[in-house]
């Protein structure tokens, strides 16, 4: 079987490419706001060394919006030209710490946090948004495990730097562990949809409900 990993949730994405367990390609790459760039130069690389792909495990975040749904787009394309079988997993699952238990936090914004406990590449506990009064709470209930968050986290200055790892995300896939999702991929939703409205476009919305 061939198993093609992808993960752009945090500012460092990941692709490694598996054939019957053994790694063929493992690459990371600084991407920021031109995933879509960087991603497709790597995926290049993939094709060069798979004619198929049996499966696509994206990392599904929290994290960067953006990012995962170009992913999400990549996955959906190879989907489209190969026939691949779409998976969905947790980023946070998959962080590259090199322990197995473990809590992963970021800072979901509008004053609320994510987090998760994860064990064996299990997500035990989240992905869920708290707020900063049950963080802290959370930090002393698990004092015996390492916090980790993609971005230095202000709020909580004992979480080490670690970003979730493609290769890692392929294992999990492959053993059929913390998939949350297949074929049908959409990102990791904490909280509703937030849309700002263009304030011409919001006028326009309140005459026609009026």
């Amino acid at each position: 079987m061939t198993l093609l990993a992808i993960d752009t949730s945090s500012p460092r994405g990941s692709v490694a490419l598996l054939r019957d367990g053994a790694l063929l390609l493992d690459e990371s790459f600084v991407a920021d706001r031109s995933h879509s760039t960087t991603l497709f130069t790597v995926l290049e690389r993939v094709r060069e060394l798979a004619d198929t792909i049996d499966t696509i495990a994206v990392g599904l975040g929290p994290g960067s919006f953006a990012g995962i749904r170009i992913a999400i787009s990549a996955a959906i394309g190879f989907q489209v030209a190969l026939g691949c079988r779409l998976v969905g997993v947790p980023s946070d699952a998959a962080l590259d710490t090199g322990v197995a238990r473990f809590c992963a936090v970021g800072d979901a914004r509008r004053e609320a946090f994510y987090f998760t406990r994860v064990e064996e590449g299990h997500c035990l506990n989240g992905p869920r948004l708290v707020t900063a009064d049950v963080l802290r709470a959370l930090d002393a209930q698990f004092a015996e495990l390492p916090f980790y968050t993609t971005v230095p986290l202000p709020a909580l200055p004992r979480a080490v730097v670690a970003v979730p790892c493609a290769r890692r995300i392929a294992e999990l896939a492959a053993s059929g562990t913390s998939i949350v999702a297949e074929d049908a991929l959409e990102p990791l939703y904490l909280r509703e949809v937030h849309i700002t409205w263009p304030k011409g476009a919001l006028r326009e919305a309140d005459r026609e409900r009026r």
